[in-house]
């Protein structure tokens, strides 16, 4: 069995489609809450590596928390990128999938989950 860990929050509507696909298929994974426990620096430097192209797809552009801190993202070093992702769950792009630990998929694409499932 793949290992899935899956950081989501609750009210977002998105997370919940993607838990809601996941069931669907009868995928086990274990679900975090990503306000409470913000992902793992491992996975922060994973999703980091792995969208290092565009470092902003790794940040939830569209909410409040984002909104208010008012920084330009690209003038930070990845250290104080790190920092802020682990202070603030909510400034994460969500759902925020780590397969069997070593790919980090952002956010919900059906498609894109049945590339990396199937």
């Amino acid at each position: 069995m793949k290992k899935i860990i899956f950081y989501s929050y609750l009210k977002c509507s998105t997370c919940r489609k993607a838990a809601k696909w996941l069931d669907k298929k009868e995928f086990s994974y274990q679900c975090i809450d990503i306000i409470k426990e913000p992902p793992l620096l491992d996975y922060l430097n994973l999703a980091l590596e792995q969208f290092s192209n565009d470092i902003k797809r790794v940040f939830n552009t569209r909410g409040k928390a984002f909104k208010s801190i008012n920084l330009d993202i690209y003038s930070l070093s990845r250290e104080e990128i790190i920092k802020l992702l682990s202070s603030d769950g909510k400034l994460i792009k969500r759902p925020f999938l780590v397969y069997e630990e070593k790919k980090v998929i952002l956010g919900f694409n059906e498609i894109e989950y049945a590339k990396q499932f199937m």
